[in-house]
């Protein structure tokens, strides 16, 4: 009778021995493979995590960007433009500029076609002292909108002060106690008060705004302007810088500020948003990252653990078995069966208990650690050439567990046995 059929008939004999070594193999591998399969699964948990972040973080940039271009489409850009000797340090202590420009550069800015600019507002700034009611003031001559001839026309934005009219800040009318249509004279000549602003709680509550030529030939400064008020300025591009660039090739020798920086709030925004949504992604991926790594610190030691016990308790049913079959191995020692081939029935053994016993437990341990787990195939965890992996750490487990038993059997005296 060969090897392998006595083995086979061993097994039959004693099943509960031979359940006992398969239940232990395939436990041990069960743990082992639910181990790596939670690691496999927050893998691929992570990848979908990730790119569904990151797709939902491209698909709000790109609602950020377009929503950028339409703001910057509807309002535009809020300019100021002043003489480019101007120095920017006083400019923003006074909030006027000292120097001048020929009121004739607003030609160039309402001749261009390249160029988009809603509202054109020249003006001249400086600060006096009104000698008729002896108060510092700030004085404004504005000429209101410059109309675009080859444009439609449309209602100015803001009115123009009309001809030998005066608009009051807040702080000068309620001093000198002065009301709509009073007159008044300013540098000795008179005006009528067409409006009293209410408190704009800044320097426009110190401010007289009277027209634009007005205030050229009171202030000896006919043709000059120090300053001019692009408003929802737009160019092709659409981008601040180049239009500036337009403003400047247009005009040559001015400097150009961004007046309302409403728009590039609006931009400032949309970055930081855009830089909170990458933060969050990088977060996300590092506190991925750190259970990651504590989920392998566990693995570290728990495969370890469970595979020394489980080649633990092989050892020790292979050492039951060899006790409980003393009496066979006597006899076959007795009739001449050789010492290998006694070692080899025992591995052999061990062998038949791990390849069934490994297919068992690592189907246990995909199914186990997926049960929790949704969109996940088990084809995604594990394949073929893994199991024939496991199929063959098992054997090779199982049998240095059963080798020490094996050897001790197959070194048995069958005299000393039969004897006994």
């Amino acid at each position: 009778m060969n090897t392998f059929k006595l083995v086979n008939r061993e097994i039959f004999r004693r099943k509960v021995n031979y359940l006992i070594g398969f239940a232990i193999v395939a436990i041990t591998t069960a743990i082992v493979i639910g181990t790596l399969s939670l690691l496999k699964i927050h893998d691929l948990q992570t990848a979908q995590i990730l790119a569904q972040k990151e797709a939902e973080l491209n698909e709000r940039v790109l609602v950020l960007q377009d929503d950028y271009r339409k703001i910057s489409l509807e309002l535009g850009f809020n300019l100021l433009i002043i003489p480019e000797g101007q120095n920017l340090g006083n400019f923003y202590a006074d909030d006027f500029a000292s120097k001048y420009m020929d009121e004739s550069v607003t030609d160039k800015l309402v001749s261009s076609r390249t160029l988009t600019i809603q509202h054109l507002l020249p003006s001249l700034t400086q600060k006096i002292v009104w000698p008729e009611q002896k108060q510092s003031i700030i004085l404004i001559g504005t000429k209101g909108e410059v109309p675009y001839l080859y444009r439609n026309p449309k209602k100015p934005m803001l009115q123009p002060v009309p001809d030998g009219g005066m608009v009051l800040g807040y702080e000068l009318h309620r001093i000198l106690n002065l009301k709509e249509g009073s007159k008044v004279k300013l540098l000795g000549r008179e005006f009528t008060i067409t409006k009293c602003n209410e408190r704009r709680g800044s320097k426009d509550d110190a401010t007289v705004w009277i027209p634009l030529k007005d205030a050229q030939e009171l202030l000896n400064k006919e043709g000059k302007i120090n300053a001019i008020l692009a408003l929802k300025c737009h160019c092709a591009s659409g981008t601040l810088t180049n239009i500036i660039q337009s403003v400047k090739e247009l005009i040559p020798n001015v400097q150009v500020l961004q007046k309302n920086k409403e728009v590039a709030i609006r931009a400032k925004a949309r970055d930081r948003a855009k830089r909170e949504a990458k933060e969050a992604l990088k977060a996300e991926e590092l506190s991925r990252t750190e259970l990651k790594n504590e989920q392998l610190r566990f693995a570290k030691v728990l495969i370890p653990l469970v595979i020394i016990t489980g080649a633990f308790m092989i050892c020790l049913t292979f050492i039951a078995n060899v006790k409980s079959r003393q009496d066979e191995i006597g006899i076959l020692r007795t009739i001449g069966t050789k010492q290998h081939t006694i070692l080899i029935m025992f591995l052999m053994k061990s062998i038949l208990i791990a390849i069934p016993a490994a297919v068992t437990g690592y189907l246990i341990g995909i199914f186990t650690s997926t049960i929790s787990v949704e969109n996940f195939e088990l084809s995604e965890l594990f394949g073929t050439f893994a199991l024939i992996i496991t199929i063959c750490l098992a054997g090779l487990i199982s049998t240095a567990a059963s080798w020490l038993p094996a050897l001790y059997a197959s070194l048995q005296d069958p005299a000393k046995i039969i004897q006994d």
